[in-house]
């Protein structure tokens, strides 16, 4: 479940995430802007997957938003942080053009480790009834 919770967390954060970093790099900003861009998408993106889930079970609005919080938040902060980490710290990624292998093969590496370093904190989260534990119980 938790492998299963983080995957589906970091396909909105890779949907955002992606969006982000190209919108930055192909406007040519700088690292900050660009990161905050990714980062801010990386959240709404994730926890829209959350949402679309909630609303297709009946769940109104407002529970629904708090269940997304309640279950994404964590996950998606620490994903943004090793995520970005990563990039930042593969050297010239940032500064790689779109077309630039080193840009998509170091935001996928970033992507990887996000996902192997998140998986074991939503097994832990999971393993004491809260995020998607609780979350997994209005999907169909």
């Amino acid at each position: 479940m938790a492998a299963s919770a983080t995957l589906h967390c970091l396909t909105g954060c890779a949907i955002g995430e992606v969006l982000g970093m190209v919108i930055g790099t192909f406007l040519g900003w700088s690292n900050v802007p660009t990161i905050i861009v990714a980062v801010i998408l990386a959240f709404i993106f994730g926890y829209a997957l959350t949402l679309v889930g909630l609303r297709k079970a009946d769940i109104d609005w407002r529970k629904a938003v708090r269940l997304a919080l309640a279950a994404d938040t964590l996950s998606i902060i620490v994903m943004e942080i090793v995520d970005n980490s990563v990039m930042i710290t593969v050297p010239g990624a940032m500064d790689a053009g779109l077309t630039s292998g080193l840009f998509w093969g170091a935001l996928a590496f970033s992507l990887l480790v996000a996902f192997l370093v998140t998986t074991p904190i939503n097994k832990w989260i999971i393993g004491r009834g809260k995020g998607h534990a609780v979350v997994h119980a209005y999907h169909h």
